[in-house]
């Protein structure tokens, strides 16, 4: 019974105990110091990284957008294949138009005149026959150019093949050419097109500013230094800005990422809002692992000749794809954002205190003498001493 009379005795004086905060003014310049350096550290945080830097009394929003290009240029050539001949905008851009995206064919490899009739097809571990016996009537491979026939035939003098039914003549497999054949394609312009939105402030802008004229937009070019706000760019430009060599990017072809940002801040005047522009390549080139390099694609051409035979041009496209990514943030003032950060403020102050407690009650020389002026106890338990048996 004693011991449960300690035990009660215990729990009224944890559940009727008061606490009240005491002042103890410490006349150290140690502890006034090193209270003075940490209220000035917090204070430098909350008004310099949160409000100055973050600016943490705006409200921000995302940026939404819509992008449209338009390619310009001509480039002739002079090849035994297609002799001499012009290429303009609907022959090197494919498909004309994309979502934030075109492609500038560079270089191709052309198969010319080709008919849906019976022909070799090409040497590999799984066409090279000796007799008909190796070859399989409807078979079809996944990485050849029709479906066999059954028979084995000639493909050149030293070598035979399965015969297959295809458009024939088949594709050669070989190295596109070098240089590019389009290689004057470093001199076409794009006109990049942006509009962006943002929804919670009703603001909406142009990457083609207000006070650009027609007459500036058939002149300008964009240049880093002399001209920053052109939207239209010089192909070449593009990729030599992201540290790449075009010519050699244009016989295999690539990946080129034209990134615009626009970082607004709406409290400022609304012709401070305007976009960045920058460039990278995006698909990896690995110079230890050249496999499958570049970007390339196959398309034909189709028509008709004498005896309403079909036939097309096999075209093996090689060139650069630019994906337009447009990122970017808005703010604007607001209360809500500016009264949680001030609360925030105020509350890390409340730290310099505890910071401080901590320092004087364990590793100055007087804590103990700390401790007593600081901590008093007054017990007053007659009542609770009374009722107990």
């Amino acid at each position: 019974m004693a011991r449960l009379g300690g035990c009660w005795a215990f729990l009224c004086r944890c559940f009727f105990q008061y606490e009240t905060p005491k002042i103890l003014l410490i006349r150290s310049k140690k502890v006034g110091a090193l209270n003075r350096l940490v209220q000035a550290l917090i204070l430098a945080y909350v008004i310099g990284y949160v409000c100055v830097l973050k600016k943490g009394y705006q409200d921000t929003d995302s940026v939404l957008s819509s992008v449209t290009t338009k390619v310009k240029g001509v480039a002739l050539t002079n090849s035994s294949q297609l002799g001499l001949r012009v290429w303009d905008v609907a022959d090197y851009v494919i498909p004309p138009q994309e979502e934030s995206s075109f492609f500038v064919m560079t270089n191709l490899i052309v198969t010319m005149n080709q008919t849906q009739t019976r022909c070799p097809e090409l040497p590999s571990s799984s066409t090279n026959c000796s007799s008909d016996k190796d070859c399989s009537a409807g078979f079809v491979d996944v990485r050849g150019n029709g479906v066999q026939t059954g028979k084995c035939v000639n493909f050149s003098d030293s070598a035979r093949t399965c015969e297959v039914f295809a458009w024939c003549p088949v594709e050669t497999d070989s190295e596109p050419p070098n240089p590019a054949v389009l290689a004057n394609a470093e001199n076409f312009t794009v006109l990049i097109k942006n509009s962006i939105q943002y929804p919670k402030f009703s603001f909406g802008r142009r990457n083609i500013l207000p006070d650009v004229n027609t007459s500036y937009l058939r002149n300008c070019i964009f240049d880093r230094k002399r001209d920053p706000h052109c939207p239209i760019f010089r192909l070449g430009d593009i990729v030599s800005e992201a540290n790449e060599d075009f010519q050699s990017m244009a016989v295999h072809g690539g990946v080129m990422g034209i990134h615009i940002r626009w970082d607004c801040d709406l409290d400022m005047p609304e012709s401070w809002c305007v976009p960045k522009y920058t460039f990278r390549r995006l698909d990896n080139k690995d110079p230890d692992n050249n496999v499958a390099p570049g970007y390339n694609f196959r398309f034909a051409k189709y028509y008709k000749v004498a005896d309403n035979v079909e036939t097309r041009t096999l075209i093996k496209g090689f060139g650069i794809r630019f994906d337009v990514m447009v990122f970017g943030k808005a703010g604007k003032f607001s209360v809500v954002p500016t009264l949680l950060n001030i609360g925030a403020g105020l509350a890390l102050l409340g730290l310099v205190n505890v910071v401080c407690d901590w320092v004087v009650l364990t590793f100055m020389k007087k804590s103990n003498l700390y401790k007593e002026q600081k901590y008093s106890y007054v017990d007053d338990y007659a009542l609770v001493s009374e009722e107990m048996p």
